[in-house]
């Protein structure tokens, strides 16, 4: 036999001992398994393994051509359960407005026209709140009037104490007076929120019903 065929054939023995070895053994092959994870400043960082100030964070697993092949949830504090539980019930209850939007509506106009008939019902009501208060406005003044005719208000030296009568009806016109006031500020509050979101409902639904036609 010629040396250069024996040296031929001595690598091609040897290239077929390596491949049994290789799958005799699996792991003297098989790529390493690293770990992909983020620490609190938001820097990404990879390794075989897991520093122990990391172990309850959230990582990914990846084979060694750098795919994921795994995740490994973190653990969560009390806190951010809370805000995730959140943030979950905000999305159901945003789903389920979506819904009750198509299931109500059959147009972008059928939401205008509820909208004007339920602000020109608020307007009814504050227009009807506006004359109570001045007619109250009216009441205290005549009241007040009338209270300058005795002390402490009157100047004369011979005026007389003021009635109780006159003195309540003062205090009872003036809190009345106070309080409708404040009825009406959150009467205009009102009016302003309902209008703010029939506003938005109405831009969400073509939001909903442009993705329903496209």
């Amino acid at each position: 036999m010629s040396r250069g065929r024996y040296i031929f054939l001595s690598l091609v023995a040897l290239c077929t001992a390596d491949a049994a070895a290789a799958a005799n053994n699996p792991s003297a092959t098989a790529p390493t398994q690293t770990y992909r994870w983020v620490d609190d400043k938001g820097v990404v960082h990879y390794g075989d393994s897991i520093p122990s100030e990391y172990s309850q964070q959230e990582r990914s697993v990846l084979n060694g051509q750098g795919v994921e092949i795994g995740h490994v949830a973190g653990h969560k504090s009390g806190a951010a359960l809370v805000e995730q539980s959140q943030a979950e019930e905000l999305a159901r209850q945003r789903a389920q407005h979506d819904r009750t939007l198509l299931s109500t509506y059959v147009s972008a106009k059928d939401i205008e026209a509820l909208r004007d008939e339920r602000l020109a019902q608020i307007d009814g009501q504050l227009q009807a709140s506006a004359t109570y208060i001045e007619s109250l406005a009216t009441r205290l003044g005549a009241l007040q009037e009338r209270a300058m005719q005795f002390k402490p208000y009157s100047s004369e030296p011979n005026a007389r104490r003021m009635p109780d009568e006159l003195a309540e009806e003062l205090v009872r016109i003036a809190n009345e007076e106070r309080d409708q006031r404040k009825a009406l500020e959150a009467k205009r509050k009102e009016q302003a929120d309902m209008r703010a979101q029939f506003e938005a409902d109405i831009q969400r639904y073509r939001e909903l019903t442009a993705k329903t036609r496209s």
